[in-house]
């Protein structure tokens, strides 16, 4: 019988803790200038760590979603003649820019999200990751490229790849500057201009990460923002764009993906999940433990490809878990910017209630509460322990549902074949995790799997931080995919350009319509022949 350890522990004193935010009171204000908004009405962000005002910004009207449109299309026809090389030299400025900057950058992360500094790093290095790789692979992703004609020798065919002029890039709170910025970079280097609405909670991030990229070089419109509510903006913004990039929950996934059906243009979505880890019997229990606490718990819960059921086999469960309980204890709750604290807050009211009434569900169901299971105002007013549940059972909210809190639900397995296929449970399909001591069975589960990236002795951070890989959901996880080739090809258009030699490719004079079918059956006979493997 696992007993539940005492709650973790928590600190709101000391240095720049307790919410005493090192930022620049008046940053997010003078950075609002790089706004188009001229609504008249206006919205204040809120610090988690606190509760306390963070910045009051004017909103963007649909009007303004149209002038922004308009400006980036007149600076796509100049900055798509740039040369590629000198495109990528401005995002090779910015990745050492941002890790110049990253103290103010970590603080202003902190501020509007609430994560622990650990986690905001995290989204530091993965832009400045996301911005050296497309520079670095962006002349051989986009060079024309030749494929075979219908006849050798006398048919040649270039592909040339066409930015699709401007994208649109609707991001969300939970990580203000990873995804404010990784979709923008490639539809940039690729000769694109961008319109972003990020989220109202993370609009002071998104709009530094844009006056480093204007200070690397960036010309002034080529990166528009725009603020405000996304049932207002987000449907002009659909409507006005070339393409799409879209992360957020499924239900407005679909509606963004609907709008764009109707105009015939391209998206790409990333959206929820209900990610799972599993636990072989063969696992090195530490190094599986450790995985855990950052799977299920990094960014207080609230990032995308977390994990939310944890499948232990049978036989190492009772070990597992008291290893795992233990880590979880020790986490320590923090308001600090700094990088003393484990676990952040949860970014809002509204989500601590969503959080809350998840457990609360569960319990009065009867699932059993390991560890956690309490809001923690003492540390500040959203804070939630890092919460361990068994016995969940599927009639429960946290069952099905994405928590998206820092909630965890303990299942146990009797063979890998039924792990699998409670993994696959469901209708999502974001990422999941394998710990084994043999990396070859590993991979192949996780070809069972169907989620679009599958980390094996690793929490989330493999798939995350390999830029080169490219990184989607499966099923009502989405569609499309960020990084890799995959995530520049879908900001461009290929187009084929074929010269013909020589002979056209039709009867000529003299020739009747029928030799000439035979004639060019004889040789595609012979290339059939000749083309044989």
């Amino acid at each position: 019988m696992v007993t539940p350890p005492a709650m973790p522990r928590g600190t709101a004193g000391g240095g720049t803790t307790a919410g005493r935010s090192p930022v620049d009171p008046g940053l997010v204000s003078r950075l609002a200038v790089r706004v188009v908004a001229t609504s008249g009405r206006e919205h204040t962000s809120y610090a988690p760590f606190t509760g306390e005002p963070i910045a009051t910004l004017e909103t963007s009207s649909p009007a303004d979603v149209a002038e922004a449109v308009r400006r980036a299309q007149t600076a796509q026809r100049s900055w798509s003649r740039v040369p590629l090389d000198l495109r990528a030299a401005i995002l090779l400025r910015f990745h050492d820019l941002v890790f110049d900057r990253q103290r103010e950058l970590l603080d202003l992360v902190q501020l509007e999200s609430g994560k622990a500094r650990k986690h905001a790093f995290e989204e530091v290095a993965h832009v400045a990751l996301t911005a050296r790789y497309y520079a670095r692979t962006a002349g051989r992703l986009l060079r024309t490229s030749r494929r075979r004609g219908v006849l050798p020798l006398l048919t040649r065919v270039d592909v040339h790849r066409v930015p699709k002029g401007v994208v649109g890039v609707i991001s969300p709170w939970n990580y203000p500057f990873s995804l404010a910025m990784c979709d923008g970079l490639p539809a940039l280097v690729a000769g694109n201009t961008v319109v972003h609405k990020p989220d109202s909670q993370g609009i002071g991030t998104a709009l530094l990460g844009v006056e480093l990229l204007t200070e690397a070089g960036l010309p002034a419109d080529a990166w528009q923002v725009v603020h405000g509510d996304g049932p207002v903006l987000g449907p002009p913004l659909v409507d006005a764009v070339d393409y799409l990039s879209f992360t957020g929950s499924t239900g407005t996934g679909r509606q963004v993906a609907t709008r764009a059906a109707e105009r015939l243009v391209g998206a790409s979505l990333e959206l929820g999940g209900k990610n799972p880890m599993l636990v072989l019997h063969d696992a090195d229990l530490d190094r599986a433990a450790d995985g855990a606490v950052r799977a299920c718990f990094s960014s207080a819960g609230q990032i995308c490809v977390g994990v939310e059921r944890l499948f232990v086999a049978d036989q190492v469960y009772e070990e597992f878990v008291e290893r795992f309980l233990r880590r979880v204890h020790a986490q320590r709750l923090s308001a600090a910017f700094d990088y003393t604290g484990d676990v952040g807050s949860l970014v809002s009211a509204a989500q601590l209630d969503r959080v809350a009434g998840h457990v609360e569900d569960a319990r009065a169901k009867g699932a059993v509460v390991l560890a956690g299971g309490r809001p923690r105002p003492d540390v500040g007013p959203w804070f939630y322990e890092p919460t361990v549940l068994a016995h969940v059972t599927p009639e429960m909210a946290c069952f099905g549902e994405e928590t998206f809190g820092p909630v965890v639900s303990l299942y146990r397995f009797t063979d890998e074949t039924d792990a699998v296929a409670r993994a696959n449970d469901g209708t999502f399909g974001l990422n999941a995790s394998i710990y084994t001591s043999d990396g070859a069975r590993g991979r192949r589960l996780a070809r069972a799997i169907r989620s679009g990236t599958v980390n094996v002795n690793e929490a989330y951070g493999a798939t995350f931080g390999s830029i080169d890989a490219p990184m989607g959901g499966m099923r009502d996880s989405g569609l499309g995919r960020r990084q890799g080739p995959e995530g520049i090809y879908r900001y461009v258009d290929q187009q084929a350009v074929a010269t013909q030699r020589a002979m056209p490719l039709a009867a000529p004079p003299g020739l009747s319509d029928e030799r000439y079918a035979r004639l060019m059956t004889g040789a595609f006979r012979l290339l059939n022949r000749l083309h044989r493997p």
